[in-house]
């Protein structure tokens, strides 16, 4: 039964939604005006390769936001993998394939700061006094803990996937990023950084400083679309239904052949009523910019299989350079660690800094 409470939460929760769109469509085009006031900070848990998913929902915008003029810092986030599992699996090489994809998809180390968790000790450190600005009901509420909670059927949950979003509030907060790419299932999380930031200056900051010790860093809604898997279900790594970045041609054509469709033989554009066909129809309309509509009339009635070849055609040839120029650089180990090598140098300076500066708040130089 819908309680009275019930509306006024959703009703809140649909003004708070468009507030933070009209936000975020007012610092893109703050970005157009003046890139230099941003700094934005976004990364990947490196589980695995990336895939399509992760390429048109994240990869391609911080490209785009890099060459437009922000300041870009990206995070591998190898300390987050061991959230949720037992052990870090492959991660030495889970970790330079994830470099190799970055640098092959667009970013460019001389613009873009990027990173590993286990390198910068001052960023973990900040947890510590972070903790104690947020309380264990608050953390309980945290849509991606309590998603956690509810998935492991009486498992006990690690002290670490608990703190998580703390964690990452201090990702943010350590190099002082006031932008974020989120979706809109990731507010919460830039909310509690939202939170901890505030809480902090009224604790310590004001006491101390003219100016706050942290910003409070804004969202930017990715305008990304959701894509399923070629099985029509969750694209998700571990069911086997993505098209990776490291895939050949031929492995993606592979894929593709046994994409889900339906049994009619006409190709149209019908999200609602024709989700399989309809997400191959806008794969293919990410990788040529085509609208989904045109590449369906231009199928017409040559079916499924006609569908499938134009999607595999198309993201081939868009992936070609990538892979390509992701093949080089696998091939030139030392190249990436060098990149991870400065990235957690100029990482490391940044935290530093801003752990002197919140010891100094607290009055913990002695």
């Amino acid at each position: 039964m819908t309680t009275s409470e019930d509306i006024l939460a959703n009703s809140t929760n649909e003004a708070s939604l468009a507030r933070t769109r009209q936000r975020s469509e007012e610092i893109d085009r703050a970005i157009d005006e003046d890139p230099t006031r941003f700094r934005m900070l976004t990364g990947d848990r490196p589980t695995g390769r990336l895939h399509l998913g992760h390429y048109f929902g994240t990869l391609r915008n911080r490209v785009l936001l890099q060459d437009r003029g922000v300041e870009t810092w990206v995070l591998v986030a190898d300390y987050q993998v061991i959230t949720d599992r037992d052990g870090v699996g492959p991660i030495r090489e889970r970790v330079i394939g994830l470099v190799a994809d970055y640098l092959a998809s667009g970013l460019n180390p001389e613009k873009t700061t990027i990173f590993n968790h286990s390198a910068i000790p001052a960023l973990n450190q900040l947890m510590l006094p972070f903790l104690s600005l947020v309380t264990e009901s608050e953390l309980h509420r945290n849509p991606t803990v309590k998603a956690e909670l509810d998935a492991t059927e009486g498992r006990a949950m690690s002290g670490l996937m608990l703190t998580y979003p703390v964690h990452q509030a201090a990702d943010i907060l350590f190099c002082k990023a006031n932008l974020v790419p989120v979706g809109q299932d990731q507010l919460p999380h830039l909310e509690q950084t939202r939170l901890i930031a505030q809480r902090f200056d009224k604790r310590y900051g004001r006491a101390t400083a003219e100016r706050p010790v942290f910003p409070r860093p804004e969202a930017l809604l990715s305008q990304a679309p959701l894509l399923l898997g070629t099985d029509g279900t969750k694209m998700s790594k571990s069911r086997g239904n993505t098209i990776e970045l490291a895939m050949s041609a031929d492995e993606t054509a592979k894929i593709l052949r046994k994409a889900k469709t339906d049994a009619e033989r006409v190709i149209t554009w019908d999200p609602q009523q024709r989700p399989e066909v309809s997400n191959l129809l806008l794969l293919a309309s990410l990788a040529t910019g085509q609208s989904p509509q045109e590449i369906a009339e231009s199928i017409g009635d040559k079916g499924a299989g006609t569908l499938k070849t134009v999607v595999t055609d198309a993201l081939n040839d868009m992936l070609a350079p990538i892979r390509a120029r992701r093949m080089e650089l696998m091939d030139d180990e030392a190249y990436l660690l060098s990149v991870l090598a400065a990235g957690n140098e100029r990482a490391n300076e940044v935290a530093d800094t801003t752990l002197a500066e919140v010891r100094q708040a607290m009055s913990m130089v002695y």
